[in-house]
């Protein structure tokens, strides 16, 4: 019997250490209570509680988390009531704190966030709302992690999801739009004409300017031909000039070289007048003495004739 006692007793001795090992996993911490009271924080790895008297009173997730919270109404500096919906990225830092800093810890960090963003929001216009999500992060996170510190949580991102307007103020940010768009389609179109209009006065000015450039290279080139003209014909007139000159001298040289008397200079003086009586002229001078061989050649017909 006292061998079935010793193995009973054993039995449950193994029983109890089996039901009180545990292996924390990654990124995870357990926060452990001795009768009540905080004893430690097991990290990650094998560990042996006491059995009955440690427990386990919290197991933390390490892993940054994401929380999305519903839209929240909140009123801009210029009396407009708006929906706005923010996702808050954080990361527990502290179990120890986190899991005795605060009751119900997301329920908290979703109230402070509301009244964060009323603040911050009731310090902008609509305007400002609509475009200042940048400043409305920095600042909620800011406050967020400064508030969230004792409880052993550390806020690394706060986003604005959306922005929700009333609805009339959303038609007239559309009709606004819609403006601003057709207004900056016509000044693009008005430019476009412009500059069309630019260029093709200016491509008028080029092609005038060319054709009077063309013109003037013309003119030139007709004045240079006409000149090269003029002084080749020049040059032809002065060329059969001097041959005229020429044969003239040579001709004279010729009668020179004859020997002409006085019987024959008179000769050819006949021969001179009458291809001047033949021609058109309707005065003749005649030299005195052909006239006076005229005479002569009377006075011997009338004596032959006696």
């Amino acid at each position: 019997m006292e061998y079935i006692g010793l193995a009973f007793l054993l039995i449950i001795v193994i029983a109890l250490l089996a039901t009180n090992i545990r292996i924390v996993p990654q990124a995870y911490s357990y926060v452990i209570e001795r009768l009540g009271a905080y004893q430690s924080t097991w990290s990650v790895g094998l560990h042996i509680k006491v059995p009955l008297i440690d427990k386990i009173a919290k197991k933390v997730n390490l892993k940054e988390q994401v929380v999305d919270f519903p839209p929240q109404p909140v009123i801009t500096k210029d009396n407009v009531t708006m929906q706005i919906d923010t996702v808050i990225f954080f990361q527990i830092t502290d179990p120890k704190f986190f899991a005795y800093g605060v009751d119900r810890p997301m329920s908290a960090i979703e109230n402070l966030s509301s009244t964060t963003l009323r603040n911050i929001i009731g310090d902008l216009e609509l305007d400002q709302t609509l475009t200042s999500r940048e400043i409305i992060n920095t600042k909620m996170r800011v406050v967020l992690d400064e508030a969230t510190d004792p409880w052993g949580i550390k806020i690394n991102r706060v986003e604005v999801k959306n922005i929700m307007p009333p609805k009339e103020i959303q038609n007239a940010m559309e009709k606004q739009m819609k403006a601003e768009r057709e207004k900056r389609e016509s000044i693009l179109i008005a430019e476009g004409q412009k500059n069309a209009a630019i260029l093709v006065s200016q491509g008028k000015k080029e092609s005038a300017i060319l054709e009077a450039e063309a013109e003037k290279q013309a003119t030139i080139l007709r004045a240079e031909a006409r000149k090269e003209a003029s002084i080749r014909e020049a040059e032809g007139e002065a060329e059969a000039i001097l041959s005229i000159q020429r044969a003239t001298a040579e001709g004279l040289k010729l009668i020179k070289d004859v020997g002409l008397n006085k019987e024959v200079l008179t000769l050819k003086s006949f021969e001179a007048y009458e291809k001047a009586a033949n021609g058109q002229a309707t005065k003749i001078i005649v030299p005195s003495d052909i006239q006076g061989l005229a005479g002569l050649a009377s006075a011997l017909t009338e004596v032959g004739k006696q």
